[in-house]
């Protein structure tokens, strides 16, 4: 027997400290709720879960995106419909105006009527905006702006993942084509049933213009709408992935855990055990 090492104690101590370890690993997943708390737990996983968790964070800002959008399309689209009364209204004051039962005065009175509805046209296409971003022509405030391009609105990850409106939307009076009638209705009282009958096509040909601007906007929030709900299942989708990869299974682990606590303790009685072994050495000395 020998008393300068005693091997059955560092041995025990050795698987101890082991088992101390694994049972401290357990409480941090326990305590923090997750499997991977750093790269060591599962170098791999820690990866995947990583790139998993700004997939989702992707899709969180794109469906964000995606809700702006739509908010946007039915400013414009509303919009749009109150230009739609105006003209439909500008319609029938001229077929009031193109019948020989309306009388002069009632032209100049029809032709007043007309002048201020082409005025709030323009008004509409120049404050409508969504966040200072001008939606029926190119700059807000400006009557008679130039033509709004295409707008543009990132929905996924990748640069290609976008959605677009057609560009060529320039809902004033010279972009559906009605300065005549605007300069012909500014000089109350030059306006005949004749050329009255005149403005009628020009005003079924604006209305049909405007009626396709406000049906790609419509068709675009279609677009949105279905790209939304298409992301809210997948970023769904992405983090239970996600969450089979880091947290961690509670049932699992407090079965781990109590399994180590239990070891841990047998170990630190097997210790005491090995100490007491080395002094019955003491006996052969008496």
């Amino acid at each position: 027997m020998r008393i300068n090492t005693n091997v059955a104690s560092l041995q025990a101590q050795e698987a101890n400290t082991n088992t101390n370890k694994a049972l401290t690993n357990s409480l941090e997943k326990l305590s923090s709720g997750l499997r991977i708390n750093k790269a060591s737990d599962d170098a791999s996983g820690l990866a995947i879960a990583d790139k998993l968790r700004t997939q989702a964070s992707s899709l969180s800002q794109s469906i964000s995106n995606g809700n702006s959008a739509v908010a946007l399309t039915q400013i414009a689209d509303k919009a749009m419909a109150e230009q739609s009364n105006i003209l439909d209204i500008v319609k029938t004051k001229l077929i009031q105006a193109a019948t020989e039962t309306t009388s002069d005065e009632g032209r100049k009175s029809i032709e007043k009527d007309i002048n201020k509805l082409l005025d709030q046209l323009n008004n509409i296409a120049a404050q409508t905006n969504y966040n200072g971003t001008a939606l029926l022509q190119a700059s807000i405030g400006l009557a008679g702006s130039a033509v709004k391009g295409a707008m543009t609105f990132q929905m996924g990850e990748t640069a290609n993942d976008t959605i677009s409106t057609t560009s060529g939307v320039r809902a004033n009076v010279t972009g559906l084509s009605l300065t005549s009638l605007k300069t012909e209705v500014a000089t109350t009282g030059s306006m005949t049933a004749t050329e009255a009958r005149g403005y009628l096509t020009k005003i079924d040909s604006a209305i049909n213009t405007l009626n396709g601007w406000r049906a790609d906007y419509g068709s675009t929030q279609n677009q949105l709408e279905s790209a939304i709900r298409n992301q809210m299942t997948q970023q769904t989708n992405i983090k239970a992935a996600e969450s089979v990869i880091r947290d961690v299974d509670y049932a699992q682990e407090s079965a781990t855990f109590n399994k180590q606590n239990i070891i841990s303790q047998a170990g630190t009685f097997a210790m005491s055990q090995a100490n007491n072994v080395q002094q019955n050495i003491l006996r052969l000395l008496q």
